[in-house]
């Protein structure tokens, strides 16, 4: 039978049926995507991720060690120069990075830009400070790398543990939600990379907490802690983030009955971890009053002007939802990358966004009233969060709030929609995936070669080959064009063989043969 004809619904068993082990390509979808994504982890140089002195401080800070002295005042610290002056070509698309000065010159700064009051949950910063020495360039390559493995290994371990029908919503959520925004981010020094992954990891293991009994509920529950401590850890608003995925899970799994409740004490000291994690951190009061009202060792440089009126509120508010889709649209490339300064060609933002459309909206062919209720709910948050901050700050889309703070729930949005309600998969015909890939091969090419570019000449300089005219190059390793040749044919085999995993006849078998969810046993 050909793949794209769906076969008959199999008969969905509580225990998974024993199976010979063979050989699948899948197994090597996390290399192929580990060697794609250090390819964006060579792509960009020191500082290139947004407000990267700010967070390269911190982490070389975090520690109290001798490369962070105390400074003449308070908020400030004694720091390596290159620390603070490493985004020499920040605003400047046309300035390659070869304007940074050497990093080994031993000189120093005082700097108040860093994490000295608090203003960032700590772990982020405190866990990289692990691999920061006197290298930087080393420290900050091996940190970007680390980060890579962390994603690449919880989401394979979260694809081992999850039920089979729970299995594709990883992948497709991953697929459709990364290009090119997420890629540049999940293999940066940012802390938005533990948000990304944090958030879209730590829902759908805590569904499989739900889902599942003995020691892969076990498992997914510490997936679900581990992930958890890493979004809270990293940024406040990710751990909002993380209460409405626990909210959306409690949504779609609730059963009136002893044993869910007594499953669910795990979320809800989840919950109180988050809610410490919030209010504990002073970057929540960019949240609760606008980034007018952030505190002064906060990355916002932009300071709001005095309250506006009534009117003025409302009329802004009003613009703002209007122009609200261009925030959400720069997770897939109507924005920069980098310090927003890296412009991404149309062909970038019309594959991503049509890819990310296709797919959701062909999830929405199953939908009952718990993931209506579920998706409208992140759907909500996702308008409900940037407006109230932008009001508060009184600003207006394009200003502060940017497409890195709302990509965690356009993740968790799109694991919602494509969850499937029914043992039939939701699949697409072979033609279709052969689009949806082509169109996340495309969109992933130029965006690489383009960041490259605007890195190793400026964006001023043109052409297919990136190594004419080197201005900055790491000066070991692959050439730029190696490197990008690299990453562009790593992502398509990872493509090629998670679309190929997809088909919906491979998805039945899977679902027949492997775990499935099993059903929370009613209390008395």
């Amino acid at each position: 039978m050909p793949s794209d004809v769906e076969p008959p619904i199999p008969a969905v068993t509580e225990k998974p049926a024993a199976r010979r082990p063979r050989l699948r390509l899948l197994w090597l979808a996390p290399l192929l995507a580990v060697i794609a994504m250090t390819a964006w982890v060579f792509a960009s140089p020191v500082g290139s991720s947004p407000d990267d002195d700010f967070h390269l401080v911190s982490i070389w800070c975090a520690d109290g060690g001798e490369d962070c002295a105390p400074g003449q005042q308070e908020n400030t610290r004694v720091v390596p120069e290159p620390l603070v002056d490493s985004a020499c070509y920040m605003a400047e698309p046309a300035e390659s990075a070869a304007c940074q000065e050497p990093f080994d010159s031993g000189a120093t700064v005082e700097t108040k830009r860093g994490d000295f009051a608090g203003a960032y949950p700590p772990i982020y910063y405190g866990f990289m400070s692990l691999f920061a020495g006197d290298d930087l360039v080393a420290s900050v390559l091996l940190m970007r790398f680390v980060n890579v493995l962390l994603f690449v290994g919880l989401s394979t371990a979260l694809f081992a543990l999850l039920p089979a029908v729970r299995r594709p919503t990883l992948l497709w959520t991953w697929l459709i939600t990364t290009v090119p925004l997420g890629l540049f981010l999940l293999s940066s020094n940012n802390p938005s990379a533990w948000a990304i992954m944090g958030v879209g990891i730590s829902w759908l293991a805590l569904l499989g907490w739900y889902e599942t009994a003995g020691p892969r509920r076990v498992l997914l529950g510490v997936l679900f802690g581990i992930t958890v401590l890493m979004a809270a850890g990293a940024r406040a608003d990710a751990a909002v983030y993380v209460g409405v995925g626990i909210a959306a899970v409690v949504v779609l799994t609730f059963r009136p009955t002893v044993s869910y409740l007594v499953r669910s004490i795990l979320p809800l000291a989840a919950a109180v971890v988050c809610l410490f994690f919030f209010f504990s951190a002073r970057q929540s009061s960019s949240g609760i009053s606008g980034f007018g009202g952030a505190v002064a060792n906060s990355p916002a440089r932009d300071v709001a002007a005095a309250p506006p009126g009534l009117g003025d509120v409302v009329s802004q508010i009003v613009t703002n939802l209007t122009h609200l889709p261009g925030l959400w649209a720069g997770v897939f490339g109507y924005w920069g990358l980098g310090w927003l300064d890296t412009f991404m060609p149309a062909g970038v933002l019309f594959a991503a966004v049509g890819v990310f459309v296709a797919v959701t909206f062909t999830g929405a062919r199953q939908l009952d009233w718990r993931k209506g209720i579920a998706a409208a709910g992140v759907l909500f948050t996702l308008v409900l969060v940037p407006i109230y901050v932008l009001a508060q700050g009184g600003h207006m889309v394009g200003q502060q709030v940017q497409p890195r703070y709302v990509l965690p729930l356009i993740a968790l949005f799109a694991g919602i929609m494509l969850l499937p309600t029914s043992p039939r998969p939701i699949g697409f015909t072979r033609a279709q995936r052969i689009v949806l890939g082509l169109a996340l091969v495309y969109a992933v090419a130029i965006a690489l070669h383009t960041n490259i570019r605007r890195y190793v000449t400026g964006s001023d300089v043109g052409g297919a080959n990136l190594n004419a005219d080197i201005e900055w190059w790491w000066g070991f390793g692959p050439s730029p064009m190696a490197w990008f040749a690299i990453g562009v044919l790593a992502w398509a085999g990872a493509v090629w063989v998670l679309l190929r995993e997809l088909s919906v006849g491979r998805q039945l078998r899977d679902f027949a043969a492997g775990p499935q969810p099993v059903l929370v046993s009613p209390g008395r």
